[in-house]
């Protein structure tokens, strides 16, 4: 059977990524795409990298119908998704990739972003697109709020530790590096190739970042008390990818064993053995997280490291993966693609 699909926001590099999937997936067809200032354009003339596939042409949300699609996946910039959202018919089912819906109080959405929440009522029904650990809840929803790219890659690293109680909950530092299509497709001067090249830099230093909210949120309550993380995240220049450095207070080799026994069935995720330090350049293109975990010098100290794909396994492989739980599919159909290398 065919399940038809629809992508708002199809100009950005989330959309791309997308149709890149999507287009190797034998259950899925493409029946609309949306990209509002690219409207009236081939796919091709926006992304020549995807002009080999027979798809659609761009149009504005208005122009699309809804009457055939069965998921929509919303690619929108944040603070946008919420009014969109909300005007879709009742029976498409969402996933939406934005910031718009991951913060279950809208109390938490305003004091991370700086406006009230638009869509209280859907919130509600929001589930976290966190795929290996609300797949149950993810199965029956008609709105999946993806994950942040940065909160994915730092909770696939400590989830599992916090859950089990086998590290110091106030003692946690994450370290990420980050690549710059997470910063998205418009342009910013600090993304400029003379800005960004041969550098890197933090950002939202000192606890300002917006997914330290989905860290508050996430850890807190797998915790089942307030959990507060360092978290800087740095802008390297590189198209792709994500690592997260993680240090923490723990046993090594029970914090090794944690990890190998929560991921042990999970498809996507890959604890390297112990000792052995991921890197981006292994996850590139595809659905996997890579996670490691070194010995510190110090005695009852450790190292977790992470590596993910901020285009796939962060944001658009998340949500294909959603989609087949949604739709009673194969959790991996379309999506055991090796990663690119080098």
């Amino acid at each position: 059977m065919t399940h038809n699909v629809a992508i708002l926001g199809a100009s950005g590099y989330t959309g791309a990524e997308l149709v890149r999937l999507i287009a190797t997936h034998p259950s899925l067809r493409i029946v609309g795409l949306s990209g509002n200032s690219k409207a009236g354009k081939a796919m091709a003339e926006v992304f020549p990298h995807l002009r080999h596939l027979d798809l659609p042409h761009l149009t504005t949300i208005e122009e699309m119908s809804f009457d055939d699609v069965e998921i929509v996946f919303c690619g929108l910039p944040h603070a946008t998704s919420q009014a969109v959202i909300a005007t879709l018919p009742d029976h498409v089912r969402v996933i939406d990739m934005s910031a718009d819906f991951r913060l279950r109080d809208p109390a938490d959405y305003e004091k991370w972003y700086g406006k009230p929440h638009g869509a209280p009522q859907l919130q509600k029904e929001a589930v976290y697109g966190l795929t290996e650990f609300y797949r149950e809840q993810i199965k029956d929803a008609r709105l999946v709020a993806g994950t942040g790219c940065n909160a994915a890659t730092g909770q696939y690293a400590l989830r599992p530790l916090i859950a089990a109680g086998v590290i110091d909950l106030d003692q946690i530092i994450i370290d990420l590096k980050a690549a710059v299509s997470g910063a998205g497709r418009s342009l910013k001067e600090n993304l400029l190739h003379a800005e960004l090249s041969e550098g890197a830099h933090g950002y939202a230093v000192g606890g300002t970042h917006r997914h330290l909210g989905e860290f508050d949120q996430e850890f807190s309550l797998v915790a089942g008390r307030p959990v507060q993380i360092q978290f800087t995240p740095h802008l390297i220049p590189a198209n792709r990818g994500i690592l997260a450095t993680t240090y923490v207070q723990g046993d090594p080799q029970v914090i090794y064993n944690t990890l190998a026994a929560a991921y042990a069935a999970e498809p996507f995720i890959e604890v390297l053995p112990m000792g052995e330090s991921p890197s981006m350049k292994h996850i590139r293109g595809s659905n996997f997280c890579h996670v490691g975990v070194v010995s510190d010098r110090a005695p009852g100290r450790a190292i977790i490291i992470a590596a993910l794909d901020n285009l796939t396994k962060g944001s658009s492989g998340q949500a294909l993966q959603n989609a087949n739980l949604m739709l009673g599919l194969p959790e991996t159909e379309g999506l055991m693609l090796a990663p690119v290398f080098p």
